[in-house]
């Protein structure tokens, strides 16, 4: 079922990008994803890498997970089950460190170095905005839209109206730009920036390999080449380590989990301050 105004092809992507945005945003999925990394672990083995999370909480996570099709459980024995990434979750790992790039450029900066793990999951947060995705598949395709003509593409069967809400929430985000009540909404300059987030999460969510990125019909410049820049959420952080290739078989920026964990109990992100750049 269409869920814009869109054509066909342009509609299943942003469909296939929200519902994995959906899959790995909530709280502790990618920490839960990047434990795994390595060989199988037992459920014991995984909970002392997690070792925040509250007793119960892990099981139902895991399942998610592996309903997901991003971890798999295997059962050696009835005593002897293990947990591990599917290739699916080894072809996702390489998309972190595209969303920590951008993060480092376009978030607003706080009073702390922030590691790679909060970075992403902040990133992922703005990006799970209801109909955020949709909103800016459109405002990076046609560069300025009115809010009417936006409502009429992004939610064809509702009251135009109710684009507003999600609007007002994207611009004070700091991902789309406007001159005032009754202007035209375009990108912002970050949100002009998530183009090798959105283009590599659309390249995953197809199954193609993560270079196809360049080649997306909105998201894609085929003729640029930018230059590579480091993605590490600090200076004083050691340099990443190798993190397993993906099976598309291209090179990708790469690290170890444990470089992600800064803490033995992660801190939630402190308040928003207002210094420019997308709100956390």
């Amino acid at each position: 079922m269409a869920i814009t105004a869109l054509p066909p092809d342009t509609d299943a992507d942003i469909a296939r990008v929200t519902e994995a945005l959906a899959m790995i945003t909530p709280r502790w999925n990618v920490r839960i994803l990047l434990a795994l990394s390595g060989p199988p672990l037992r459920y014991s083995e995984l909970a002392a890498k997690v070792s925040w999370l509250q007793n119960g909480q892990l099981h139902p996570k895991l399942k998610a997970l592996c309903d997901a099709g991003l971890v798999e459980r295997t059962e050696h024995t009835s005593r002897h089950v293990t947990y591990g990434h599917t290739n699916r979750g080894v072809a996702l790992l390489p998309v972190l460190p595209v969303i920590v790039t951008w993060a480092e450029e376009h978030l607003e900066k706080t009073d702390r170095p922030l590691p790679a793990i909060e970075q992403i999951e902040d990133s992922l947060t703005l990006l799970t905005r209801r109909h955020a995705a949709a909103i800016l598949w459109v405002l990076k395709s046609r560069q300025e839209v009115s809010g009417r003509a936006l409502a009429r593409i992004v939610m064809p069967s509702s009251d135009w109206t109710n684009i507003y809400p999600p609007l007002r929430q994207l611009v004070a985000d700091g991902l789309v730009d406007t001159e005032g009540l009754g202007r035209p909404y375009r990108l912002s300059a970050a949100g002009d920036g998530l183009s090798p987030v959105l283009g590599t999460l659309s390249a995953w969510c197809a199954g193609q390999p993560l270079n196809q990125a360049a080649q997306h019909p909105v998201w894609g410049h085929p003729q640029a080449k930018p230059a590579p820049r480091p993605w590490v959420s600090s200076q004083s952080r050691l340099a990443p380590a190798t993190l397993p290739q993906a099976r598309t078989g291209e090179s990708s920026p790469a690290w170890h989990n444990r470089d992600l964990f800064s803490h033995a109990t992660p801190a939630r992100p402190k308040a928003a301050i207002p210094t420019g750049g997308p709100r956390r």
